[in-house]
């Protein structure tokens, strides 16, 4: 134990280093002046590097901001937040409750208390997002039928007046269909996909190069692509055709916010036991497709697979929704981190025993 770590002790014993809670304590200039063990194997950071380091500066990315470690320390009144999203300098992704207690001593000081929650909260919001999803699709169903009613017998309608219409009116009755028309085919998008996956045995690195290929030929951003592939995912049984859609549902999206340029990754990978909606899969295919594009709106992170939700001006924000919906059908998921500079997409699909 060195004179870094914090010391809470009773006869014999140093309470802090029981602790499975990571705590460590900021000086007023945000630099971890103590710490407990706990601390170094949550943030994967040796003693000697996290000791004096500013706080902030250990990740590549987090939602707390130094600005609020500072109002505390000014206003002496602590904080605790849920779901703080932190990235590390090599790529890992936390996600992290935390707790800051203002410390009266000779210096002002922050008590902080970090505690992953990554792996249940996942779980949990996943199981939440899916009976929203599949909610929204119910509703967005039953409104676009109920829609497609009316508007049929209104388009008949003017189909019939129009007969009996001189040329200059007829101007106004082929309005009236024209955006009869326009309506329904915006309800047919809201009803997604109706046919169910016809799956082979594919390969999945063939489906991403034909999606990359199709992005590359309508590029006017020159955006580079770069592939990332795991050559051990075996082929498995899935529907081309649908996978295919839903990924270039995404890699469009992240070409239309690349619009000085930029980057996309292709990249594949295998799991194993892994779970998705709460069911545990020996073998899981991942599909990430990462951009260094300016990242998704906090505003609407939490809604972004909801239909008609979009960041873009004139966005129908139909695309993710379709494409929750297809790798739904797979039994899969979809998973957004997003931050600035970084989106990144992630699909999971299943790989069956028997399809495998």
């Amino acid at each position: 134990m060195t004179h870094a770590h914090i010391a809470l002790e009773l006869p014999g014993i140093n309470l802090a280093e029981q602790l499975t809670t990571a705590v460590l304590v900021l000086d007023a200039q945000l630099q971890v002046s103590c710490f407990n063990t706990a601390c170094c194997a949550l943030l994967g950071i040796g003693e000697k590097r996290l000791q004096h380091q500013y706080f902030p500066g250990l990740f590549q990315y987090s939602d707390l901001s130094a600005a609020q470690l500072v109002s505390t320390l000014n206003t002496k009144q602590g904080f605790g937040i849920s779901d703080v999203h932190c990235v590390m300098p090599d790529g890992r992704h936390l996600l992290l409750d935390m707790t800051a207690t203002w410390l009266e001593t000779e210096q002002p000081s922050l008590v902080m208390e970090l505690r992953q929650v990554d792996q249940q909260r996942k779980i949990s919001m996943e199981s939440l997002q899916q009976h929203q999803h599949l909610a929204a699709r119910e509703l967005i169903r039953g409104l676009a039928h109920e829609i497609k009613n009316p508007l049929g017998g209104l388009r008949g309608a003017a189909q019939l007046l129009e007969e009996s219409l001189n040329e200059e009116q007829k101007e106004y009755t082929q309005l009236i269909i024209a955006q009869a028309d326009r309506l329904r085919n915006l309800v047919d998008r809201l009803l997604g996909p109706y046919k169910p996956p016809h799956k082979v045995v594919s390969n999945l690195h063939e489906i991403i190069e034909r999606v990359s290929q199709l992005a590359q030929m309508d590029n006017p951003n020159a955006v580079q692509f770069i592939r990332d592939y795991d050559p051990s995912i075996p082929d498995f049984s899935l529907d081309p055709e649908l996978l295919e859609q839903a990924l270039l549902n995404i890699v469009r999206n992240a070409q239309q916010v690349l619009i000085q340029g930029g980057q996309i990754v292709m990249q594949s990978r295998i799991l194993h036991q892994h779970t998705i909606h709460g069911r545990r899969h020996k073998l899981v295919a991942v599909i990430r497709v990462i951009d260094n594009g300016p990242g998704i709106p906090p505003a609407i992170k939490d809604t972004l697979f909801y239909p008609m939700v979009s960041g873009k001006p004139g966005g129908t924000g139909l695309g993710l929704s379709i494409s929750q919906t297809l790798i739904h059908q797979h039994g899969g998921w979809i998973d957004c981190d997003s931050w600035p500079g970084r989106t990144e997409f992630t699909l999971y699909l299943p790989i069956s025993a028997e399809g495998a």
